[in-house]
């Protein structure tokens, strides 16, 4: 195949790549087939037939039983409404797959707009400024820089990529897109969008309906480039009987009931560097040991010590606490892999005994081998106390087609007749067609005995949950890049001496020197994490790789000495 003939196939983004490097560079060509391959190679999908009168299109990374019930349910009500046949055109992929085909759709619009329109020259430069959201802009009198002149004019524009909506994925998914400008409020007439159903319900947006945030997590954007439409937590999902078969009596109800060490081998894991909800899962593990660590030193109280003492002090040693049960959890993990959607499968055959996944993948998989008595070897668990109850957004993109289409469809997804279809039972009335979805609605309201009836998770409390967990953004959020990053180096990249030296330790019976050194976190501190941090955000691959180098010798060494002292029983 020919570089030519590949580009002819790519998006407008990757296609202006291709014209002005790919015919210098050799490497373009696996670069191009690693980045296109989701589009070249996975057609778009439809719900009508070739004839329509209006198209709608979303890119999103929710499943096909999620598509097919909600444009099923959409089309039908704008057909009713005005008699108009929908085409809902989907574009489907993962939240890091939309990310990067997002920054390279705008960016060639953004080009096109700034060269073609304006006459000015595309650099590297205005290439990255064009969509960062934390790039300053000049004070009142000064004069703008090239960089800040592009992104006010890109923030002002209304480029598009031809796309109408994002939908799904989590609130940091959607806080980065919006951030980057590629999520609107409303249409430049101010007609169209979030902010437009803002206006239109304010009934809707009230802690009795919808909240702004919740426990720490928001619920929807606060300058509504964005809304919750569902809810989503993380837990655990098991196997009956691989657990019996290991001979683990008691079904998991935290998060440290995975470090087990009857479980070696047996746990179902995902790469946090390659998905989003693992790695939102092990940050949620050390914000669960954080919050205890600062009850503990608050019921031991030192001399002297102010509250924001205590508080300092219980988020260092819970951060400490939190990194030694996550290196426990990986010792016991039978694989990383790149989709988080393998777990559940591989749990509900039986191939490993328990996994960390999102809720609605824990209770689909649930659904799938129930019984017709009612029982079923796929049990879910969200951690009381140890996961924030979160939303998966919805939102409209900047310079999207049919604007009227996309606030449309938002409204319909967070009215009454949208929110049935994501719990209640197929075949209920105003239920899903086919499929339960198994997702709980983000309206509180929607809660009632009523609705209750037709629920397939009737008696899931996410309200009184959330209760339980107060997510601290400022805790963990600057340092979840870091969290990925210890992963890597501690025990994804060490994964064979961990588990050999987890299965010594076991045999050993947890000997405590050996124990200690084998989950010896110090090293790698909260203040030492907070320093890593600012380093990775320089983007110097070469130091990056360097520092991986020495942490994972380091830990490596650990594991060694602990396997030595696990022998000498010590």
């Amino acid at each position: 195949m020919s570089l030519d003939s590949i580009s002819s196939k790519l998006p407008p983004g990757l296609a202006a790549f291709c014209s002005r490097w790919g015919k210098e560079l050799g490497v373009v060509l696996a670069l191009l087939l690693t980045l296109a391959a989701p589009w070249v190679l996975k057609p778009k999908e439809s719900t009508a037939s070739a004839r329509y009168d209006r198209r709608l299109v979303i890119i999103t990374p929710h499943n096909q039983k999620i598509r097919q019930e909600f444009a099923t349910a959409f089309a039908r009500y704008w057909k009713q409404k005005t008699g108009e046949k929908l085409n809902i055109d989907w574009r489907v992929q993962g939240t890091s797959e939309i990310s990067i085909f997002l920054r390279s759709e705008y960016s060639a619009a953004f080009e096109q707009l700034w060269t073609q329109k304006l006459g000015k020259v595309w650099t590297r430069e205005i290439a990255m400024a064009f969509a960062n959201g934390k790039l300053a802009m000049p004070a009142s009198g000064e004069k703008p820089t090239l960089e800040q002149e592009a992104r006010k004019m890109f923030m002002e524009s209304n480029a598009s990529v031809g796309i109408d909506l994002f939908f799904g994925g989590g609130s940091y998914d959607f806080q980065k897109q919006a951030a980057a400008g590629f999520l609107v409020s409303s249409t430049p007439d101010g007609r169209n969008g979030v902010g437009e159903l803002f206006a239109k319900h304010p009934d809707w947006f009230t802690d009795a309906v919808i909240p702004q945030s919740l426990s720490g997590e928001d619920f929807a954007d606060k300058d509504r480039r964005w809304v919750g439409s569902c809810l989503s937590s993380m837990g655990i999902v098991f196997n009956r009987d691989a657990l019996k078969r290991l001979g683990v009596t008691k079904e998991p109800t935290q998060w440290e009931d995975l470090a087990n060490p009857l479980l070696a081998g047996q746990v179902a894991l995902s790469d946090p560097n390659k998905s989003g909800t693992v790695a939102k899962a092990l940050e949620q593990i050390i914000q669960q040991q954080m919050q205890l660590a600062i009850d503990d030193v608050k019921s031991h109280p030192k001399p002297f010590q102010s509250v924001k003492e205590q508080t300092e002090e219980g988020i260092g040693l819970g951060w400490e606490r939190g990194l030694r049960l996550i290196v426990r959890i990986c010792a016991n993990a039978r694989y990383f892999t790149d989709a988080a959607t393998k777990i559940p499968l591989e749990v509900s055959q039986g191939d490993a005994a328990a996994g960390m996944c999102i809720d609605y993948y824990g209770r689909s998989f649930e659904e799938q081998v129930r019984k017709t008595d009612g029982t079923t070897r796929v049990g879910y668990v969200t951690p009381v106390g140890g996961s924030s109850v979160g939303v998966d957004p919805v939102g409209m993109m900047r310079g999207a087609p049919e604007p009227e289409l996309a606030t449309a469809f938002m409204e319909f997804v967070l009215s009454d007749e949208g929110q049935k279809i994501w719990n209640y039972r197929p075949g209920a009335p105003g239920g899903p067609e086919k499929a339960a979805l198994r997702r709980l609605p983000v309206r509180r309201d929607f809660y009632t005995e009523a609705n209750r009836q037709y629920m397939t998770d009737a008696a899931v409390q996410p309200f009184e949950d959330a209760k339980a967990f107060t997510y601290h953004p400022e805790w963990t959020m600057p340092l979840f890049d870091v969290i990925r990053f210890l992963v890597r180096v501690m025990c994804i990249d060490l994964h064979d001496e961990q588990r050999e030296s987890w299965r010594i330790l076991a045999q050993a019976d947890f000997p405590p020197r050996a124990t200690a050194m084998f989950e010896d976190t110090k090293l790698v501190n909260y203040q030492a994490a907070l320093k890593l941090a600012s380093d990775l955000k320089r983007n110097d691959k070469e130091q990056e790789v360097k520092t991986a180098r020495e942490l994972s010798a380091v830990f490596r060494g650990q594991y060694d000495k602990s396997r030595e002292l696990s022998r000498r029983g010590q």
